[in-house]
């Protein structure tokens, strides 16, 4: 997506100024991974105009190969973004009504092609709650990487905003869950995308840590294929992780100056996925998760601009923040 936000905190069109980067749920993970040294490609509909030039020049630019991006549509879709502050919040607008993406059929992407060598397919809530066709996109995708024995993961990513087209969040991400190896989330995520709740008001910020064992054994319940469930608790900046024979909880970290809290979820993916290949055991992958979404909140913008060293770093406790020299 191309990402309109307002300078600073201030207010949308505050000033007749807006900071134009690009985004996304699916191409930030994209761009975390490779930044970890994974090979990523990217597989998306974006429009052969000079929108599309740049934003493919920026994924490239971070080592994402998009070489199975199909140049086709009209527009790019595009999100305004109004910084919050303090008890103010964070305002997103979106614009993705016909875009590329949106307008998506099943039977255009050659899947067998594009998922031929890769072993992993990673996919968010985002995209099916764009439009009904891409939602059948999105479920033909995930049954195409089963079909082809990939790993495929799913991040929840529920927003209220973008279901807008007459089927529900749980219809669609219920069926999609189902055939998912790994599932990422909130607790709202699964509130109101699987319908199972933690028995707490999600939008208060008050879930208590101990009360999610319960909800990840019931998204484990209901969906006997899934392996893992890892749930972030955003009040706390940590994490928990439910293998079916561990549920692991994760380091806390204090983020005091939020510069862009944007991106965070999808830097802790990349992080997880990175540490189930990179590292020995569901706990050095859960802690190495935190650490990447820790650091994302520092830096502006979608895309997750870490290093490898950076996150091992945070890991291993250097976090002082002092000029390194």
């Amino acid at each position: 997506m191309l990402r309109l936000k307002a300078p600073g905190s201030e207010r949308l069109f505050q000033s007749p100024m807006l900071e134009a980067t690009f985004g996304g749920g699916e191409a930030n993970v994209a761009v975390g991974l490779a930044r970890f040294g994974m090979d990523v490609a990217f597989v998306s509909l974006i429009p052969p105009n000079r929108i599309g030039d740049a934003c493919i020049a920026e994924l490239r630019k971070q080592g994402v190969d998009a070489s199975r991006i199909i140049r086709k549509g009209k527009r790019l879709g595009i999100y305004f973004l109004e910084a919050g502050a303090n008890q103010r919040p964070s305002v997103v607008i979106y614009d993705r009504a016909h875009s590329a993406i949106a307008e998506a059929i099943r039977g255009e992407i050659p899947w067998d092609q594009f998922f031929t060598g890769a072993g992993w397919f990673h996919i968010t809530g985002i995209t099916p709650a764009i439009s009904e066709s891409a939602a059948l996109v999105s479920l033909e995708a995930v049954l195409n990487a089963k079909e082809k024995g990939l790993s495929v993961s799913c991040d929840l990513n529920y927003r209220k905003n973008l279901w807008k087209y007459g089927r529900t969040a749980q219809e669609v991400m219920t069926e999609i869950v189902k055939h998912t190896d790994m599932v990422m989330a909130n607790e709202e995520d699964c509130q109101k995308a699987l319908g199972i709740s933690a028995d707490a008001d999600v939008e208060s910020g008050k879930v208590e840590a101990d009360r999610y064992r319960r909800l990840t054994d019931q998204v484990l319940e209901r969906f006997p294929d899934l392996k893992k469930i890892a749930v972030t608790l955003r009040e706390s900046h940590s994490a928990i992780l439910n293998n079916r024979n561990e549920f692991l909880i994760s380091r806390k970290y204090e983020v005091r100056d939020i510069v862009d809290r944007v991106g965070s979820g999808d830097a802790f993916t990349a992080g997880l996925i990175y540490g189930f290949h990179a590292l020995k055991t569901d706990q050095e992958a859960l802690e190495f998760a935190v650490a990447a979404s820790c650091l994302k909140h520092s830096i502006p913008g979608d895309w997750p601009l870490l290093s490898l060293d950076e996150v091992k770093g945070l890991v291993g406790g250097a976090g002082s923040g002092r000029v390194q020299r």
